[in-house]
């Protein structure tokens, strides 16, 4: 068969399978285009879940009649116009392919005017086929009007799904834009009816109010605020605890420069920030923006634009890593407990904390108070208390300082596995075991990290087959690897020699930690499959060592643990991410008994 060009209609439908999949990627394609031409407000009209019309309206800067037939030829485009242009993009759109592609696959009509127009124009295509530009009323920006899609190509037509999928992906890609648009307002209708209005919000501290109605209030209620800068990137958005983790991976949303993105690099180092605190098979929750020069990260990877390749993939990755690191640390027990206003300051000369009652008196019920204990805990320091075994727990502080600690003080032991506690906001249970064996963990990681990795010398050295782009690596990071422990030679073209692996993991088989650790540092530059592997051994021993179920503790050893959590990183969850306490409002107590109705 001889050697032809193929039709303009046939080049744009092949086209078109790359950049419209479903009803969702045309609604993102031209919404995306409304956004660069300075729109503030978006109405999306939906039919059958966008198979038989989708029409959006902006009120951008519009188009002009003469540029019509020009907008939907093929690698036109008013966004670029050079090869440094392309590599410093700042819009969403710039490839030029998105609005023939879907032209030649749909019933199409563009309708526009721009400030400076007396009346619009509208272009109509039917298949790939254009009519001439004709005037056309329309108010400043553009409407375009998608109707029937593939409907000439029942190849595709066939593999879309149900109405409410394809209506559901439409929602959904919609919320990630909300995400990052908050100050653009969006309208979405189905079937003639309002189904989704998100009023824009101003850039400062009204966008948690467009996160909570994309997100819901739970995601608010459960996440941290983060907002970090350094070597020209910036990072900040919103964080979800460790306690709040999902069963999916639906509520991750990561943006660069308001771009949205699925990204290897940093599902990696989002991945390794919570390794420590999540439980296993739950994924964080995360509304994260990326900011750097445009020139450092190239958007030109795929039609679709859901992916991008940075410049610095390593410093990327560790400054995503570090950054949402130290923000999950600082996730003591307590914290959210404890509102942005002050504690109550106490009078002056008075006996007890303001936020606490004084004792009631005798009630002549058939109960011994236990006075003397609490003469000691709530009027005088005390600075020598039995400590549980397993840790060094901080003693208690004098109980007549103005701000009461954020988990307040131990009332007493239940089932010899939860201490309950009062503090100014009501009522805290905190299972002793998971929180002592977090605060053991933490201590063990400390003293680890202080004497640094030791190397233990192996009598016989270990043969390991590889491929032979690891043996590359192993010659490439033998520096690295030697601050790790390992000390491995190049035995041959596939062949190494272990002759030292870390001490603290001599007893394990080297083969897998050798691997993970030569994929690690040929996809990242790093890794931290040592550290994750002698963290899972102080895991396991700081579990055989916290206070186990059944023991009673007094209350001072109950208030010294308390203590502990409020000043330990990560002590809101265990080793295994679950929870080691929970609160109890005043008001939640009082909805339990129906008070107040």
């Amino acid at each position: 068969m001889p050697i032809r060009l193929l039709p303009d209609t046939l080049i744009d439908q092949i086209a078109a399978g790359e950049v419209v999949e479903r009803p969702s990627s045309v609604v993102k394609e031209l919404v995306e285009n409304a956004l660069d031409a300075g729109a503030r407000r978006v109405d999306i009209d939906l039919e059958e879940g966008g198979i038989r019309l989708i029409r959006i309206r902006d009120d951008g800067g519009g188009i002009a009649a003469s540029d019509l037939p020009l907008a939907v030829s093929r690698h036109a485009t008013s966004k670029i116009g050079s090869l440094d242009d392309l590599e410093q993009v700042a819009t969403l759109g710039f490839r030029g392919e998105a609005l023939p592609s879907i032209a030649s696959v749909s019933r199409f009509s563009l309708s526009s005017k721009t400030p400076a127009a007396e009346h619009g124009a509208r272009l109509e295509i039917d298949g790939g086929k254009q009519s001439g530009v004709l005037p056309h009323p329309h108010p400043n920006g553009t409407t375009i009007e998608v109707r029937d899609l593939f409907y000439n190509v029942p190849a595709r037509r066939k593999f879309l799904r149900a109405e409410r999928t394809e209506f559901g992906h439409v929602e959904e890609w919609l919320r990630s834009l909300a995400l990052a648009r908050p100050q653009v307002e969006l309208r979405v209708s189905h079937n003639g009816r309002l189904a989704r209005h998100y009023r824009p919000v101003a850039e400062s501290g009204e966008r948690l109010a467009r996160v909570a109605e994309a997100l819901g209030e739970e995601f608010v209620s459960n996440c941290l605020a983060l907002d970090h800068a350094g070597a020209g990137l910036r990072l900040h958005g919103w964080v979800g605890l460790p306690t709040a983790s999902r069963s999916s991976a639906d509520q991750q949303y990561f943006y660069v420069n308001g771009r949205a993105v699925k990204d290897r690099v940093v599902a990696h180092a989002v991945r390794q920030a919570y390794s420590d605190v999540l439980f296993h098979g739950r994924y964080p929750a995360f509304v994260l923006f990326l900011d750097l020069d445009p020139r450092r990260v190239d958007v030109n990877v795929h039609p679709a634009k859901h992916e991008v390749r940075f410049r610095d993939g390593r410093l990327i990755h560790e400054f995503v890593f570090k950054t949402l690191h130290e923000a999950l640390s600082a996730t003591r027990a307590g914290a959210a407990a404890v509102p942005e206003s002050a504690y109550a300051v106490a009078e002056a000369g008075a006996s007890y904390s303001a936020w606490q009652h004084a004792p009631q008196g005798a009630m002549n019920l058939p109960v011994a108070d236990a006075l003397a204990s609490y003469a000691a805990l709530y009027r005088s320091p005390s600075t020598s208390m039995p400590i549980p075994a397993g840790a060094a727990l901080a003693p208690m502080p004098a109980a007549n300082e103005s701000a009461p600690p954020p988990l307040g003080f131990a009332l007493a032991q239940l089932h010899g596995i939860f201490i309950l506690a009062e503090n100014e906001h009501g009522l805290v249970l905190v299972d002793m075991h998971a929180a002592h064996e977090r605060i053991t963990y933490e201590h063990l990681k400390q003293a680890k990290d202080g004497e640094g990795i030791r190397a233990q010398p192996l009598l016989v050295p270990l043969a390991l087959a590889v491929a032979e782009r690891e043996a590359d690596i192993a010659e490439e990071y033998a520096e690295t690897l030697n601050t790790l422990g390992f000390d491995l030679r190049r035995a041959g073209p596939q062949a190494l020699s272990v002759r030292s692996v870390p001490a603290l993991l001599a007893d394990l088989d080297p083969r897998p930690l050798v691997l993970d650790l030569l994929n690690d540092l040929r996809e990242h530059g790093s890794s931290r499959v040592i550290e994750q592997a002698r963290n899972e051994l102080l895991s396991t021993l700081a579990c055989h060592t916290s206070v186990r179920a059944n023991r009673r503790l007094t209350l001072p050893e109950m208030n010294a643990l308390l203590r502990d959590m409020e000043s330990t990183e990560r002590s809101g969850q265990c080793n295994h991410g679950r929870p080691t306490w929970v609160q109890l409002t005043k008001a939640e107590l009082d909805k339990l008994f129906l008070r107040g109705r």
